[in-house]
């Protein structure tokens, strides 16, 4: 569902619906001061509030980092959700039915979004019965008992809803009945199964369950353990997919990381989930896992738009946990984020950790991790005799592959150096296999595929980012832009239009609100191309510099375009001397002027 596809009236009706003081509420605390309100900005540390919002106003406004924007923003930067999430979130809240622009489409949207929240709303009401059946009920008390041995307080337990379902499925279904919950969003939830012969069950039984939040900490799913070995089934049983839960899709613990991740470039992947939050109540809070199943690719590019630069994996100490640190080390190292492998002993994993020696303990195996090539050198060598020439050629051929394999050209240009120097091997050698292979430089373009990489759209796209963000900030910029730039200053049509469009919503708005803009193209395209300018963050505090920077770069660029179109009608020849003497004076004024910023 991409935001070309919902009607303008709308979006409209969201934007007047909009309490932003409402919204920020939420997550900062506002202090009334006659008709504004202050707070501590949540987007930069700082000890007395210049964070202002106006009472009745649409933006909000820090004083001190400049931060600006309205409510969409704030869901966009505070968050870290997508411009399509805040969206959605924010007509969620307020009870504005997002209609879809095709009616065919709108009644699939609209009966798919109300499946979606009644399945929600059943997990949650389930989720308040299993916690409040492990917390007082008889036959909870043995499953208390069992996590108090782990060392699992009441405090964690409340924190995470942690819950117990009962082997008895009168219970659950009783409980179910009252609750007006319908069998068919009962099985639409995975709540309920039916066997071989057609008879209904509770999925959970006997077992700890954990609930499963999304990004925004709703309940889409649970995770449950058992704890007794005579319970039928996998230590652990997950969820099965349903709407609302894709397994490959969630983070276990996300919605608790998310905002530390996205700020501090930085997350900690365990394999267990009990391990994810015990190191999230622990204050670590940069701390995710997989759904039980292998951490896939879904789970990194997750990751990767969070804008990680360096990943720290805590898997267990045995083998397959040595194994998994491999596979899903090699996939962030792939996608340039720099991989430390924390390394316990065989038989511990972060949960026996915490249990021995607290999140000091942990830290501590955090701050001896070893770098992703170091760990592959140092698990392979242990098979490999690394004393004989033919074992080492082994082991450089089968570490050199693994990085050519990285997208990344500098990633491979650096990881085959260290690798040189881990080994201790000439660099030459190492590379040797590859005598023929491109420099660096063409690698990039190979590297990236069937992707085609236009250089303009990259440009345009970036100055159009900056409009998008300060354009409700900040109108000197904008205006620093409108003197500089034409829309014929742009050569991408779609940028082109988009550019013109904020030109038009400035001059009459006197600043460029998100959802004006959007509702101002009419093209379905535009509207998705939008979309994407606005789903990669820019530094707000670079702006003036942003700004600048993209002024110039497409005013150097056009003006050597320029050039080089004059050179070109030189060289075609077939002309007068006075054709030629023109172009030439026309050449030489344009050399002597490059372009100069107009302040």
């Amino acid at each position: 569902m991409g935001m070309s596809t919902f009607t303008k009236e709308s979006l409209n009706l969201l934007r007047d619906r909009i309490d932003l003081i409402e919204v920020i509420s939420s997550h900062v605390q506002l202090k009334r001061t006659g008709g504004y309100y202050k707070g501590l900005c949540p987007f930069h540390t700082e000890k007395s509030p210049s964070f202002v919002v106006q009472k009745g106003d649409s933006h909000y406004h820090c004083f001190g980092c400049g931060a600006h924007g309205d409510a969409l923003a704030f869901m966009m930067n505070y968050l870290k959700l997508s411009f399509v999430e805040a969206v959605e979130t924010l007509a969620a809240k307020y009870q504005v039915q997002l209609d879809h622009a095709d009616p065919d489409e709108a009644k699939k949207f609209n009966k798919q979004k109300s499946e979606e929240k009644e399945i929600k709303t059943a997990l949650d009401q389930v989720a308040n019965f299993y916690h409040f059946y492990l917390l007082h009920t008889p036959d909870g008390q043995a499953a208390l008992e069992y996590l108090y041995e782990r060392g699992i307080d009441l405090d964690f337990i409340h924190t995470f809803k942690v819950g117990y379902a009962p082997a008895d499925s009168r219970l659950q279904f009783d409980y179910f009945q009252k609750e007006k919950l319908t069998p068919f969003i009962l099985e639409k939830a995975a709540i309920t199964k039916k066997d071989a012969k057609g008879k209904v069950y509770p999925f959970f039984s006997k077992r700890i369950t954990f609930p499963i939040t999304d990004n925004l900490g709703r309940i889409i799913g649970f995770s449950a353990r058992k704890i007794n070995e005579e319970t039928f089934g996998p230590k652990y049983v997950n969820t099965s997919e349903t709407a609302v839960f894709k397994k490959s899709k969630v983070l276990f613990g996300l919605s608790y990381s998310r905002r530390r991740i996205a700020k501090e470039h930085r997350a900690v992947i365990v394999e267990g989930q009990i391990d994810a939050l015990r190191l999230i109540q622990e204050g670590l809070n940069i701390t995710v896992a997989g759904q039980g199943t292998a951490f896939g690719q879904e789970h990194v590019n997750q990751l990767v738009k969070l804008g990680i630069h360096r990943v720290d994996l805590a898997f267990d100490g045995d083998n397959a946990g040595k194994e998994a640190a491999i596979k899903v080390g090699h996939m962030f190292q792939k996608e340039g984020v720099d991989v430390s492998v924390i390394c316990f002993p065989p038989g511990l994993d972060p949960d026996g950790v915490l249990c021995e020696g607290g999140i000091e303990a942990f830290m501590g195996y955090m701050d001896r991790g070893i770098d992703y090539l170091n760990f592959l050198v140092d698990f392979h060598s242990e098979n490999v005799n690394t004393q004989t020439p033919a074992g080492k050629n082994q082991l450089v051929k089968m570490i050199s592959d693994k990085i050519h394999e990285w997208e990344h050209p500098l990633m491979v240009h650096e990881g085959l150096k260290k690798l040189a120097n881990i080994l201790q091997v000439p660099e030459n050698v190492i590379d040797q296999k590859r005598g023929s292979a491109p420099p660096i430089a063409m690698r990039t373009q190979m590297s990236i595929g069937s992707v085609n990489i236009d250089p303009d759209r990259i440009l345009e796209v970036d100055l159009l980012r900056w409009i998008a963000l300060v354009g409700q900030s900040d109108q000197s910029l904008v205006e620093l832009i409108c003197k500089n730039i034409h829309p014929d200053d742009f050569l991408v049509a779609a940028c082109k239009r988009i550019y013109t469009k904020c030109l038009e919503v400035f001059e009459a708005e006197q600043s460029l609100d998100l959802i004006h803009i959007i509702t101002s193209l009419e093209d379905t395209e535009e509207r998705l191309f939008l979309s994407e300018i606005l789903s990669k963050k820019v530094q707000a505090d670079r702006a003036q510099e942003g700004v600048t920077r993209g002024i110039e770069k497409i005013l150097q660029r056009n003006w050597l375009l320029k050039r080089e179109s004059i050179k070109t009608r030189i060289q075609r020849g077939g002309h007068t001397e006075d054709q030629l003497l023109s172009l030439a004076k026309e050449f030489d004024e344009l050399k002597k002027n490059p372009p100069a910023l107009v302040e």
